[in-house]
């Protein structure tokens, strides 16, 4: 089944019932702000004021196809499931419908062979919310859903597949179809207050019995989606409750439901493969590619297939390459691509000629690609040349040892190519030495302007300071939680998401992530103060501030601490800044995915609502 059918078939099936289709929106969300988001991120983040009770002019029930941007995991992409740019399939109900018509429906569309996608019913596996317990620190009790668990069983018994409920334990054996999961991972909430609720995911058995001899998946739930057996192929989230400034959970008077499913991924399992390149969503792109190259990579060409990709459509909706915003992030995409077409020897200009595979591969369903086909190669051709001229140059000085900062000062050469050329040849990359040098060069050139820090370069605009902030508080609940061995090996920042590397041996438990997440979002509702001071390398060293890299600090040393005071500060290390003025600035801290970086170095990536 083409992704073209499976597009159709899904608005098809949901305006049957009652549902008024609409356009996708821009990648450019209409609200960006100082406090927005630079683009598109879910397929949701169009819909929030009509969730948040706003009247839709369409009605009460809507389902689209939304074109989203994420960067927050690039560094992955190339693997079988990652991409930057991708398509959220949705259907919402606007106080209108609600579980008992949500839960059926998702199934139907998946198992029917007629009219839906025809996979079959014996090969899911769904998660529920099992509730919050009241807890010491005054946080409220939410109740398990067990109107979602009855429904989920009533389904599958009507297919005759067994429905028992997992226990407290997660885990899967014969039988069990349902699990109920926490907070973190089955419910849904914007901010720290606003409308929430609990929801549902529906996972998919990539590797049946019937075709590699495995026997049904048994084990600790998230342990198999951790190893690819269960792939999630939609979410129906539940918004029931509006949960008050004073952490109360009340019912909202208009449920509504907001579902998601990918088209890349359900694509890929619909189409029986393990990864969503080998679907014909890329397929094409990637055969332009090899034509194009004199040396093929699997995984090069993947990144080159999805950045071009990305591109085409970011230049479509009116972004152009600069060094902000969203600028600098389509220059960091097509600079990607360029640098991995060329380790496959590519040809000149070859990000042109797959742009064009890509405009007509997705014409028909987003036309604004052929209004703007000519915009789209000219940027592609002018930065895929200034680019050239900048690596050659560049590349000769990280051949000579350049400094990173200098490359990127001197050459324009971005930091996140440095550091992918240091790791080809073993070389680490002092990232925190860079971040400082980057801030106390924004500091010089914003001096004296009211707007310092803000609208200048990506890595230093009002959201990134504000994951420099929640950095150190990270670190400081991780050596709380986990020990004081642990240890800054990296860290990584965007307008998105913060990425943090540490020295630690074991992958953290659940009970372990929760902590650190109690710890740094309780900092931040304490609304700390942040502040600075320049102290002797000597004094600095009495305070406990850390420091590490084995770099070397001149005789006085900036020391950032948060707390009133820097003998009882929750954290203090030795920082270039900028940071919040506040803990309160920063919003709610939430871990998105931690994972192994390298051997005795774990990687968290997190995110700030």
């Amino acid at each position: 089944m083409t992704s073209e059918e499976i597009r159709q078939k899904f608005l098809d099936f949901f305006e049957q019932r009652g549902h008024k289709i609409v356009p996708s929106a821009s990648l450019i969300p209409s609200t960006y702000g100082d406090e927005g988001t630079l683009f598109t991120t879910a397929g949701m983040q169009p819909m929030i004021p009509y969730l948040l009770g706003k009247a839709h002019p369409e009605g009460v029930r809507i389902a689209d196809v939304q074109k989203c941007l994420r960067t927050i995991d690039i560094d992955d992409v190339g693997d079988n499931r990652h991409n930057t740019f991708f398509e959220m399939l949705g259907n919402w109900s606007l106080g209108d419908y609600f579980k008992a018509e949500s839960i059926p429906w998702s199934f139907d569309f998946l198992t029917n062979k007629e009219y839906g996608l025809g996979l079959d019913p014996a090969r899911f596996y769904v998660t529920v919310f099992k509730g919050q317990e009241a807890t010491a620190e005054g946080g409220a009790s939410i109740p398990r859903d067990e109107e979602s668990i009855k429904i989920w069983q009533e389904v599958f018994a009507k297919y005759n597949i067994s429905n028992e409920v997992a226990g407290e334990d997660g885990v899967v054996k014969e039988g069990v179809r349902i699990i109920p999961l926490g907070v973190d991972d089955n419910f849904w909430i914007a901010g720290n207050s606003g409308p929430c609720g609990g929801d549902t995911e529906i996972f998919y058995d990539v590797y049946p019995n019937d075709k590699v001899g495995r026997a049904n998946p048994e084990g600790n739930f998230n342990d198999l989606v951790d190893s690819f057996r269960l792939i999630e192929v939609w979410n129906n989230v539940f918004m029931e409750y509006n949960k008050t400034t004073e952490g109360k959970y009340e019912p909202l008077a208009a449920k509504n439901v907001d579902t998601g499913m990918g088209l890349e991924r359900t694509t890929a399992v619909v189409n029986g493969k393990d990864n969503i390149f080998e679907t014909d969503l890329f397929a094409p792109i990637l055969s332009e590619i090899k034509q194009q190259v004199a040396n093929f990579d699997v995984k090069a060409s993947r990144i080159v297939a999805d950045h071009v990709r990305t591109a085409v459509f970011m230049i479509a909706d009116g972004v152009t390459p600069s060094n902000t915003d969203r600028g600098y992030i389509l220059r960091r995409i097509i600079r990607r691509a360029v640098r991995y077409a060329d380790s496959m020897q590519a040809d000149n200009e070859v990000l042109s000629k797959v742009a064009y595979i890509v405009i007509e591969k997705y014409k028909k369903v987003y036309p604004e690609l052929e209004q703007n086909r000519e915009q789209i190669f000219t940027e592609l051709n002018k930065e895929e040349e200034k680019f050239r001229k900048t690596l050659e140059q560049g590349l000769k000085e990280f051949e000579r040892g350049q400094d990173p900062f200098d490359l990127y000062q001197t050459f324009g050469f971005p930091i996140e190519l440095t550091e992918e050329l240091a790791q080809e040849r073993g070389i680490t990359i002092d990232r925190k030495k860079f971040d400082e040098q980057m801030i106390e060069h924004q500091a010089i050139s914003k001096a004296g302007s009211e707007q310092k820090f803000k609208g200048g370069l990506a890595e230093h605009s009002e959201q990134t300071i504000k994951y420099h902030t929640a950095t150190h508080l990270l670190h400081s609940a991780l050596r709380q939680v986990l020990g004081k061995e642990v240890g800054q090996k990296g860290s990584n920042i965007t307008d998105e998401r913060l990425r943090f590397d540490f020295a630690w041996p074991n992958k953290l438990t659940d009970a372990q992530k929760i902590e650190v997440e109690k710890i740094v979002n309780d900092s931040i509702s304490a609304n700390l103060p942040v502040c600075r001071i320049e102290l002797s390398k000597e004094e600095a060293e009495k305070t406990g501030a850390l420091h590490f890299f084995g770099e070397k600090y001149g005789d006085t040393v900036s020391v950032y601490y948060i707390g009133d005071g820097i003998d009882d500060a929750v954290s203090k290390e030795f920082c270039g800044g900028p940071h919040v003025k506040n803990t309160g600035a920063l919003g709610h801290f939430k871990i998105t995915k931690e994972e192994a970086s390298s051997a005795g170095v774990r990687r968290i990536k997190a995110i700030l609502e």
